[in-house]
């Protein structure tokens, strides 16, 4: 995806999905796959994403959270009216947040 101004920003993706996809899948084929017993898949999972070019990131895919915080601002305008939520208030400091 084009950053704006035309660069381009790194895709991300988090890698526990893709090892949910291919336990899935193995199990769909009539496999056993087994979670735990020889080794954290996680790093592997990890290290295919990052051969495929796209950035391992525990928060997952960085368009779909990005859409998903714009959605919530949304919804937040919408309901509180533009003003900042109570709960953005920490011990009678304001805490900083991009949609306030």
């Amino acid at each position: 995806m084009d950053a704006p101004g035309g660069q381009h920003e790194p895709e991300s993706y988090n890698p526990w999905s893709i090892v949910n996809v291919v336990f899935v899948h193995l199990a769909e084929q009539g496999l056993h796959p087994v979670l735990g017993s020889t080794g954290d898949p996680g790093p592997p999972a990890a290290a295919l994403l990052s051969a495929l070019g796209i950035e391992p990131a525990a928060e997952g895919n960085r368009q779909v959270m990005r859409a998903m915080r714009a959605h919530l601002a949304q919804i937040r305008s919408v309901v509180l009216g533009g003003r900042c939520h109570p709960c953005r208030r920490m011990r009678g400091r304001p805490r900083r947040h991009v949609s306030c």
